[in-house]
């Protein structure tokens, strides 16, 4: 089994370099291309760019049916959240606090 990501054409070259396996599609086809995903069985986590799909899992629902994988995983579309200019430091800082409920200071 592998760990896919399904985002946009400029970010899967940079998740294909990492080594991951990047499936691009457009917002309109999105929730199409997750369900042939998940029906490969060939995953065991789909990581989806949440500028594509806000919630994979509630798009994915009917396909998930009766099944215990993979994992729907949404990632934040970083090249979205700083093309506008946002602080690239405090954006990490809050995602951080997010996911352990505390900041780190290095």
């Amino acid at each position: 089994m592998k760990i896919g990501v399904l985002t946009d054409p400029e970010t899967a070259s940079g998740y294909r370099l990492a080594g991951l396996e990047a499936i691009t599609a457009t917002s309109a086809e999105a929730a199409a291309r997750l369900s042939e995903m998940i029906l490969s069985n060939q995953y065991a986590l789909i990581a989806v760019d949440e500028s594509l799909l806000k919630d994979p899992n509630r798009a994915a629902e009917r396909t998930m049916r009766g099944r215990s994988a993979p994992v729907l995983l949404t990632l934040p579309n970083l090249l979205a959240a700083f093309s506008g200019g946002g602080d690239a430091k405090a954006y990490m800082r809050s995602l951080v606090r997010e996911t352990i409920g505390f900041d780190i200071k290095l």
